[in-house]
């Protein structure tokens, strides 16, 4: 949400988001963004009890403005979850976020040609780098295509940032918004893909897009019923000394398709 628009932070938060993006980057205009900066931090204090709170702050390549930024989310550190670092394109700028920020961790974007290259070393800056956070949209225009639901475009670039999260050992990416509002089966299979991929989650634009994220996100019955035979399967084997089991359909479970099987599961315990 914009930060200059707090009420529309409440709404969402009324309407089952757990986690807020509160933006002083592109959803804010030039002269607004003193006024968003207070909001913001006034917004934080109301809501950081309620959902987890992170902020958007201004890119590096306007270092003023975005020092003014991390300055004013110093008053609010203890309530704000992680800040979202722009346009990422190097190590540097994580390490200079996070001297400002001291211990608050960090969700730098992939949203240039230049942050792809970068994507494996950033994801590896800093402990506090959460996760990343991939931008289709800024990336479409770098690189001259337009975005799709079916992403095909820029699976690549999608792809790479899994790798990236996964080789730094932290959590799963989370996906740029679709944003045709009203597109909510353009919206359901953006979202299928990206978790086809391998992300995490993926971002909203407007509470109407929740339920669809969350219901793409989420393991299929199938899914789950996979998962609970893999993790008998490899209780009988175990309980017998074998380091493989079977399925009824004869394949072969061994620990990485356990481990997967345990990620399912997880995935659906309240």
């Amino acid at each position: 949400m914009p930060g200059d628009r707090p009420d529309r932070a409440r709404t969402a938060a009324q309407r089952g988001a757990r986690t807020l993006v509160l933006d002083l980057e592109d959803a804010v205009a030039p002269e607004r963004k003193a006024a968003a900066r207070a909001a913001v931090v006034e917004t934080v204090r109301q809501l950081g009890g309620q959902a987890a709170c992170l902020v958007r702050v201004n890119a590096a390549d306007d270092p003023a403005v975005q020092a003014a930024d991390l300055a004013a989310l110093a008053e609010v550190a203890e309530l704000v979850t992680a800040v979202v670092l722009p346009k990422v394109v190097s190590v540097d700028q994580v390490r200079t976020a996070s001297a400002a920020l001291g211990a608050l961790r960090l969700v730098p974007t992939v949203e240039t040609a230049a942050g792809v290259r970068a994507a494996w070393d950033v994801a590896a800056a800093s402990p506090l780098v959460h996760t990343l956070l991939f931008g289709p949209v800024d990336l479409g225009a770098d690189i001259g295509v337009t975005p799709t639901a079916a992403g095909a475009e820029l699976a690549t670039a999608r792809s790479l940032v899994v790798l990236a999260c996964a080789a730094a050992g932290i959590h799963p990416p989370i996906d740029g918004p679709h944003l045709g509002l009203d597109d909510e089966q353009g919206l359901t299979v953006s979202a299928r893909v990206a978790r086809d991929l391998g992300f995490g989650g993926k971002v909203a634009i407007h509470p109407r897009q929740i339920a669809a994220i969350r219901a793409a996100f989420a393991p299929s019955a199938s899914e789950v019923e996979w998962a609970e035979e893999v993790v008998r399967a490899a209780a009988r084997a175990a309980a017998e000394s074998l380091a493989v089991a079977r399925l009824a359909d004869g394949t072969f479970v061994d620990a990485p398709v356990v481990t997967r099987a345990r990620s399912i599961l997880a995935a659906v315990t309240p």
